[in-house]
């Protein structure tokens, strides 16, 4: 079939109908072409695209090639090593956010000075001659020698007095055995008290009581995975305590919120083993994950000794379906292991008999032998329930 040339712009002219051949019986006039399916459409498709120009292949990007192993030569096929693991950044804390000891005093400083407050308030009231008449002769004291009333002198007395009863007995604190003060000044940290007992402490510090005892959580059910990547709810036993009570209190808003959330986010990246895994596996999982929680909780001041995973179990939208593959695979192994057994008597019964020379089987005795013992083994085993 001759092909007319056009420029890319135009089209193909439609296929032309095939020429009658002499002799074949074809109808007179113009040939038709006949459609062999009645749906059939024809489409005109541009010259261009049925003639490129274009000489060779167009690039495509190369991908590393893998080489395997040749069979015969012992080569055995390269293995891409991985880059060393990027370690995570600690999160920064500011240096100068460190527990010290703040500046307190023994309790008897505070009574003392509280006593000594009201002692002059009472002294400059007899001074004023503010005090009755029967309280003086029922204390036995002398008149006031000037009872000029409240002058500036006098106020200025009961405001020092006053001012001096306020600061001794306002100050006055008692530290309890496992916690401690954190003190802050107008937004500044002062230190922190760690002592017990009756002490006295400046009254303007505000005061945060942070526990600082060995301290066991109990957490409520967490998402997790499986090695496999089974979804599973664990619930953690984690043992911890506050080391540093500057940043465990001024450096994150709510350090056990904080500390649940370590726990979380290394449940989701340490695998944990199903319900009625291995020991070991339990154990390696614990370990990495108290190493995990210890590293995040150290910045915010946090000690963490372990987490341990008490509750494992499988999610609810997969408790089903695993709970029948877990049931189905102990009735394998219980197979198993009765077929096991079964086999092993069969064998001793046919060792004892022919070692004996109780019986002297042929290839075709034995094998009977053997399929009838096996029968009755596994009917006896199976009427005991085992």
């Amino acid at each position: 079939m001759s092909t007319t040339s056009s420029t890319p712009s135009s089209t193909a002219a439609p296929a032309a109908s095939p020429e009658p051949v002499p002799g074949s019986g074809a109808a007179e006039g113009a040939a038709r072409h006949t459609r062999l399916i009645h749906s059939e459409a024809t489409t005109e498709i541009p010259v261009h695209l049925l003639f490129r120009d274009e000489s060779g292949p167009a690039p495509l990007p190369l991908r590393p090639a893998v080489v395997a192993r040749r069979q015969g030569t012992g080569e055995q096929p390269r293995v891409r090593r991985p880059g060393p693991a990027v370690p995570r950044p600690v999160p920064p804390v500011d240096p100068e956010l460190t527990e010290r000891p703040a500046r307190v005093l023994p309790g008897a400083a505070g009574v003392a000075a509280g006593a000594l407050g009201l002692a002059g308030c009472a002294a400059t009231s007899w001074w004023a001659g503010l005090v009755p008449p029967l309280v003086l002769q029922s204390l036995a004291l002398p008149p006031a020698p000037a009872a000029g009333g409240l002058g500036p002198v006098a106020w200025a007395a009961y405001a020092a007095a006053g001012t001096l009863g306020l600061f001794g007995f306002g100050g006055l604190s008692r530290g309890r055995t496992g916690s401690a003060w954190v003190l802050g000044l107008f937004g500044r940290y002062r230190g922190s008290v760690r002592r017990t007992g009756l002490m006295w402490v400046n009254p303007l510090l505000l005061r945060r009581r942070v526990d600082v005892r060995l301290r066991h959580w109990r957490g409520e059910p967490m998402p997790a995975a499986d090695g496999n990547g089974v979804a599973l709810r664990v619930v953690t036993l984690v043992v911890w305590r506050v080391r540093d009570t500057a940043r465990a209190t001024l450096a994150i808003e709510d350090h056990e919120a904080y500390l649940r959330q370590c726990v979380e986010a290394a449940l989701a990246r340490v695998p944990v083993e199903p319900p009625g895994g291995a020991r070991a596996s339990a154990d390696g999982a614990g370990e990495a994950l108290t190493r995990m929680v210890a590293a995040d909780a150290a910045p915010v001041g946090l000690e963490v000794f372990a987490v341990r995973p008490l509750r494992v179990e499988y999610a609810p939208e997969v408790a089903a379906a695993m709970n029948r593959r877990r049931i189905a695979a102990l009735e394998a192994r219980e197979r198993a292991d009765a077929l096991d057994s079964v086999v092993d008597s069969v064998e001793d019964t046919v060792t004892r008999l022919t070692v004996r020379g109780l019986v002297d089987l042929d290839d075709y005795e034995r094998k009977a032998l053997v399929r009838d013992l096996t029968v009755a083994f596994c009917a006896g085993r199976g009427d005991t329930g085992v």
